[in-house]
């Protein structure tokens, strides 16, 4: 019997998933639940602490904070830290401080794979996309999926409380909406993008969702963490980690594939960590990133401003998918696992694009978040970082984000016009 067109395409997307599922299972699934690896320690010892009533004050000093990890054996001590996370991610895991370390990894792991879940579904209802489409969609992300599992990091289901505030601001519920992208935006900074972009909108009901979460977890957080620890947060912690200097962990690594980074590899000399950079001129350093990310910044608000005044009946998905890219683009570090936070952001692009017919640009978007998915960084790393000029080639995510970035506003400068009365506004 031949098959149709649909029916191959679906007999296809079928197998995809199959074997994308296979691969999420191998690499992420089973070594959650037979080991624990780095990055979970750290967030499951600082809820202990917090739950015996320990010195939450102390959660940033690390040899403290290591000694803690030996006394409740849990993970590799000189491997830990709280620092850069903000005071209220120690209460996370608070519900499960009780457990033995690897018992609270698999409950954690059976967490995110029900919002994983939940994500897909919620994605094929905003796109209007299979499931099967939707599924292989967010399994293509995959090494951010296969660590956001594997090293217990919350961010899939910092993602779909992204993706569940978009769904409810579509079905006519803003207060919801806002409550969804409020709720982790202490914990991690990246849904703060959404409400200031809808306060731009007067989109006030979503803000005030918004606010009212913001507020309801910081609250929570001094009532059970003290004043004294948000200080030195707010005084020493939060200037490091803007500045990308993380405490106990090299900071010209290529792992944390951002400009900062970047620039400093190819400027700073370091004996022990970069004794062969591009041009030993550490202001280029400073200058640099400064350069890069106005230019970045300026030109995404400029294309917002296209977008704004454009005769777009929809201004709001590529709005957003933009704001989630440009987040990622100027972060300090990013690592693998961060990148589930694209699943919102590239999906409503791609489904714009298409509804746009502008497929080389849908194309081009998800054959880039593929790569980001599934390129080999370390191989990369292992063989550029740290030569010189060379180094450039050890950043292939960032570059890999940046042409997304340059896909988007390809669309938006060639597909948009701005409407007559915008045009009058601009003049006068």
């Amino acid at each position: 019997m031949t098959l149709t067109h649909s029916q191959r395409k679906r007999l296809a997307g079928v197998i995809l998933l199959v074997a994308l599922a296979i691969t999420c299972v191998v690499r992420g699934i089973v070594p959650a639940v037979t080991r624990v690896d780095t990055d979970f320690p750290n967030y499951l010892t600082a809820a202990k602490i917090v739950a015996d009533g320990g010195p939450a004050e102390r959660l940033y000093d690390d040899s403290w904070f290591q000694e803690q990890m030996r006394r409740y054996r849990v993970g590799k001590p000189e491997e830990g830290k709280f620092s850069p996370f903000p005071p209220p991610t120690a209460l996370l895991l608070v519900p499960l401080a009780r457990f033995e370390p690897l018992a609270a990894l698999r409950v954690m792991t059976g967490v995110s794979l029900l919002c994983l879940l939940c994500s897909i579904i919620l994605l094929a209802r905003i796109l209007a996309w299979s499931y099967v489409e939707s599924a292989v969609f967010v399994l293509l992300s995959g090494y951010a999926v296969f660590n956001a599992l594997r090293l217990g990091q919350p961010y899939i289901v910092v993602a779909l409380s992204c993706i569940l505030g978009y769904y409810a601001r579509l079905r006519g519920a803003p207060l919801l909406a806002g409550l969804c992208f409020g709720l982790f935006t202490p914990i991690k900074y990246f849904p703060v993008v959404m409400l200031i972009y809808f306060a731009f909108r007067r989109e006030w009901k979503v803000v005030l969702g918004g606010a009212v979460a913001v507020l309801a977890v910081v609250t929570l957080s001094i009532a059970a963490l003290g004043w004294k620890v948000h200080e030195i947060f707010l005084s020493s912690a939060l200037g490091n980690h803007l500045m990308g200097n993380l405490s106990l962990q090299d900071p010209f690594s290529a792992s944390f594939q951002s400009f900062d980074a970047l620039f400093r590899r190819l400027f700073v000399l370091d004996a022990a960590s970069n004794p062969r950079p591009w041009l030993a001129v550490p202001g280029l350093q400073m200058l640099g990133v400064a350069i890069t990310k106005a230019v970045i910044f300026a030109t995404a608000i400029a294309t917002l401003i296209r977008i704004a005044t454009s005769s777009l009946q929809d201004k709001v998905a590529p709005s957003v998918g933009i704001l989630g890219i440009l987040t990622l683009l100027l972060a300090p570090a990013t690592a693998t696992y961060h990148f589930v936070l694209l699943w919102l952001p590239v999906g409503l692009l791609i489904d714009h694009f298409c509804r746009a017919r502008a497929p080389v640009h849908a194309g081009l978007l998800l054959v880039l978040y593929t790569l980001i998915g599934f390129f080999p960084y370390g191989r990369a790393a292992d063989r550029f970082e740290g030569r010189g000029g060379l180094t450039v080639f050890a950043f292939p995510r960032l570059f890999l984000l940046l042409a997304m970035f340059v896909v988007c506003l390809s669309f938006v400068w060639s597909r948009t016009r701005p409407t007559a009365v915008a045009a009058e506004i601009a003049v006068s």
